[in-house]
């Protein structure tokens, strides 16, 4: 059980990222782009990246809604900068456990800021908002289905 301060601090990283979303823009030359809407609460998300050589050279996302949501791809675009294909796919396999309330997952110190949307599990309704960015990010490199061959080649 978190203690009241973690959970202090998990709400600050969230507003944070909310109010000061990084790698936000468009991303020049991209390779993959996907705009991705949540049908239940209208949080829309573009996310564009740019691989090269089997890896995330250039990460950025446009988009409106809720806090979660913005703060969610924030967060997942500073994990995603220099990851190669494979480990931006485990990322999102994670994020998505985590979201579906896996504590292993959960004291997986590799998610970084990620782990403070960890308690956004207990509320389903929220689940889709964390995950907008992530399912955006799957979509966004299956639409660049040579990104994921040249990073098992």
């Amino acid at each position: 059980m978190e203690t009241p301060q973690l959970s202090s601090l998990y709400q600050q990283l969230i507003l944070e990222h909310y109010k000061h979303p990084r790698n936000k823009g468009e991303v020049e030359d991209a390779t993959a782009e996907i705009h991705m809407r949540n049908p239940t609460c209208g949080d829309e998300v573009k996310l564009q990246l740019r691989v090269e050589d089997g890896a995330v050279v250039e990460v950025g996302f446009t988009g409106q809604g809720c806090s979660i949501s913005q703060a969610s791809v924030s967060m997942m675009t500073q994990k995603l900068r220099g990851a190669s294909v494979d480990d931006a796919l485990e990322l999102a396999a994670k994020f998505t456990r985590l979201m579906h309330g896996d504590d292993e997952v959960a004291r997986d110190r590799s998610l970084g800021d990620l782990r403070a949307l960890a308690g956004v599990a207990k509320f389903p309704v929220r689940v889709k908002c964390a995950l907008l960015g992530f399912d955006a990010l799957q979509e966004a490199l299956k639409s660049d289905p040579s990104a994921v061959e040249r990073a098992r080649s």
